[in-house]
This record gives C-alpha cells, structure tokens and sequence, in this order.
C-alpha cells in the first residue's frame, strides 16, 4: 500500500500516531500493544527522508519518537484532552450520582443533561476549588 502525503500531512500523522499509541500504551507497563510500537516505529523511521531527523532517534535499530518530539507541545495537547475528559466524566459522574444512579431513558435524560451542564458551568468557572469530600 502506498499512501501520499504532503511534508506536513506526514507531520501530522505522526502526531497522531503518537498520540494513538501514547493513549493506548502509556498505561500498560510491560503489558503494550507492540504492534502499535511497530506501526508507530515505522512511521517515524520515515522522517530523516523528509528533513525531520530531529523528530527521531534509533534505539536498538528501532525508530522512536526524539525527546525533542515528545518535548514540542504533543503533551499539552493529551493533556489539554484529558482535563475536559476529567470534566465531563466528573460531571456526569456527578449528575448520575444526583439522580441515585437510576436508569436514563427517555423520561429523565434532559434532567440528567441539564444536571451535567451545571456541573460543567461550575468547573469552567472554579474548577475543582468547590469540590469537598465528606469523611
């Protein structure tokens, strides 16, 4: 299969690549999904062909994504992914909490909705400074 990109289409699929395999790994310990390891090593071992050598260091013979890449703002955008994940699990969380975790249907989904949407108005105005926990 050969699949073509421009320089900056190919730019971005490492990213996602990265981001894929980051999200389905990072977790894992020593229990990974090689095959996403193998298919991201793939992809970047593409990357000196394309003048970007400083997104790809060899170890072992393998291709992996530089500290410069993992260092050039791909964090911030998984983290900026997993804080408003935070929130709405959290909000919905919360709501389900609210409504004794009863079963949604069609009957009381806007109440649940309506519930979630308040929950994620405080947080974009407070965050989690409101939060307690009852001991």
């Amino acid at each position: 299969m050969n699949i073509e990109l421009t320089e900056m289409e190919f730019r971005r699929l490492l990213d996602m690549a990265y981001i894929g395999n980051w999200v389905l790994n990072s977790t894992r310990g020593s229990d990974r999904f090689i095959d996403y390891d193998n298919i991201e090593s793939r992809l970047f071992s593409h990357c000196p062909a394309h003048g970007m050598d400083s997104l790809v260091e060899f170890i072992d013979g393998m291709a992996r994504p530089s500290a410069a890449f993992e260092q050039g703002g791909i964090h911030e955008a998984i983290a900026d992914y997993e804080d408003s994940m935070f929130f709405e699990i959290l909000a919905e969380e919360l709501a389900r909490r609210d409504m004794d975790f009863e079963p949604i249907g069609p009957e009381n989904f806007s109440e649940l909705t309506n519930r979630i949407d308040e929950y994620i108005a405080e947080f974009e105005l407070n965050g989690i400074d409101n939060i307690s926990l009852d001991k």
